[in-house]
């Protein structure tokens, strides 16, 4: 795999996607020649995430097969390119290697001290925390993640990637097509197993094999019962009875607080970190135990986390205005909505939750599921909506409606309400945005649900 890395001109077809442009930055910022094309780039209201790409040195092509020619060493592409995609029929007549996006990530891998941050739940966060905690205690790692850092972002950056000045790297593993498998990282990080896009039978399967994988330590969350199973040492995993557990959680607005104790130093160190939810504490307890196995200390994590500034698209607050709190999640399954949902009922006495369904095999997958987090989360008063599912394109079968789910919610005896198109979510929702309220609107894989949540905090200030 590492003859991977020895290739110089690179194109990436689906460059746009999150998963996509961070390797692509990674390999640019390596001083590789990468060429990638988009469906995206056919249409206007795209053209910022040509510019960003472009401005990290990746030059952009509409998906026509154009942007490939004889320089062409490798053609880069995710599962979800199909094979009759005229780019890849061009490649394949000029000879040109197809490699799978997750077969270069594993190259990268292996030519770098690299820590794997899996799981189904909370990798973007973890993978941004703990690289803003290395950071700023002067480890500087590399970094390929799928979410945007803001701190990054402030920077002019995409924000996903980071090519930094040590041996270290920091990947977000994704298990939701199988490719975690391929990647021997020297430390890995097991968050949490929950049915998502894979049955949890799949799921431990391929969990186990990258507990296989992993070079040295795998460190697990012991509060996670599924995940806790897969423990190769408890004096370094976190949560629970492990040695690095949180204690006196409070949530004050955008803020919340937590000690951990230091059984070296023999004292509580008090962490505040300027963000919501409970689910976050558990996310920088694992950082505290990654961070440790790279002498970096509690109390330099907990400095470090004061000025953590999160990442796009996750609890990320649009404003406030006359009491009524908008926040924009990339919440999407199950497990992610509930906890985004919780995480916001401190912050006001009425919820109103917004969540745009991906996919119909996906949300067919989790139908069962869906409805009873959002049932158990949601308190009396607070309110569910949703919007028809969002369909990017291919095969799929049409069987089912996000208004499936909420009439499934409202057998529930819950509040929930469906409108099927999502531009006149605000005027059905006017009456109902009152003082002390949060609108949380949550979806993914839709590349206007930032444009949306946007032009919904527009018409917020207006009103």
């Amino acid at each position: 795999m590492q003859s991977i890395l020895q290739k110089n001109n690179f194109f990436f077809i689906g460059v746009g996607g999150a998963g996509m442009s961070a390797i692509a930055q990674y390999l640019a910022g390596n001083g590789k020649t990468v060429k990638g094309s988009d469906r995206l780039f056919a249409f206007a209201e795209n053209d910022y995430i040509r510019t960003q790409l472009e401005h990290e040195n990746i030059a952009c092509f509409i998906q026509d097969g154009s942007g490939i020619d004889a320089h062409t060493e490798a053609i880069i592409i995710s599962t979800a390119i199909e094979d009759n995609n005229i780019e890849i029929q061009k490649a394949k007549q000029l000879g040109i290697p197809i490699i799978i996006r997750a077969e270069l990530l594993a190259a990268i891998c292996a030519s770098k001290r690299t820590i794997a941050i899996a799981g189904t739940s909370g990798k973007s966060t973890v993978t941004a925390m703990l690289f803003h905690a290395l950071y700023e205690n002067g480890v500087s790692p590399s970094l390929i993640t799928g979410a945007g850092l803001v701190s990054l972002q402030q920077e002019g950056k995409i924000g996903n990637a980071f090519v930094g000045k040590s041996d270290w790297l920091l990947i977000e593993a994704d298990e939701s097509d199988g490719t975690l498998v391929k990647y021997k990282p020297e430390i890995g990080l097991l968050l949490s197993i929950d049915k998502d896009h894979k049955e949890l039978d799949e799921l431990f399967g391929i969990f186990q094999t990258f507990k296989d994988n992993t070079q040295q330590q795998f460190v697990v969350n012991a509060g996670h019962a599924l995940a806790k199973k897969y423990s190769q040492k408890p004096e370094q995993d976190f949560g629970d009875d492990s040695p690095f557990t949180g204690k006196d959680f409070k949530q004050n607005g955008f803020n919340i607080s937590f000690t951990v104790t230091d059984t070296l130093l023999g004292e509580n160190i008090e962490f505040h970190i300027p963000t919501i939810g409970r689910h976050n504490m558990e996310n920088a307890l694992a950082v505290v135990a990654i961070a440790h196995l790279l002498g970096v200390s509690i109390k330099q994590c907990a400095k470090a986390l004061t000025t953590y500034g999160g990442i796009y698209r996750r609890h990320q607050l649009l404003g406030e205005h006359h009491g009524l709190t908008v926040i924009d999640d990339y919440a999407h399954n199950p497990a992610k909505i509930a906890a985004s949902i919780k995480a916001c009922l401190p912050v006001a006495t009425k919820l109103i939750a917004w969540f745009q369904p991906h996919g119909y095999g996906p949300t067919r997958f989790i139908r069962k599921e869906l409805v009873e987090e959002i049932t158990l989360a949601l308190r009396p008063d607070d309110e569910i909506w949703m919007s028809e599912i969002y369909y990017a394109g291919g095969t799929a079968v049409k069987d089912i409606s996000a208004n499936d789910i909420i009439q499934d919610l409202q057998k529930n005896n819950v509040h929930a309400f469906f409108v099927e198109d999502r531009v006149a979510l605000f005027q059905q929702l006017m009456h109902k945005l009152e003082p002390n309220t949060v609108l949380l609107l949550m979806g993914a894989r839709d590349p206007s649900l930032e444009k949306f949540a946007k032009e919904v905090m527009r018409m917020v200030m207006e009103k």
